[in-house]
């Protein structure tokens, strides 16, 4: 439920300051950091490497 709050704050954030150019920074951090840890994982791995 706290995760919802932060997402629903951050939302409200981005509509009253109009920062909406920050909202596909934050996707780019959030893709990049699941990506770093499915590639721990020992079957995932290779697939990664590859594309770096």
């Amino acid at each position: 439920m706290a995760k919802l709050s932060i997402m629903k704050e951050f939302w409200d954030f981005l509509k009253v300051r109009k920062r909406f150019w920050l909202a596909p920074i934050v996707v780019v951090l959030l893709l990049l950091s699941i990506l770093i840890v499915f590639a721990q994982s020992s079957t995932v791995a290779p697939f990664i490497y590859t594309l770096f």
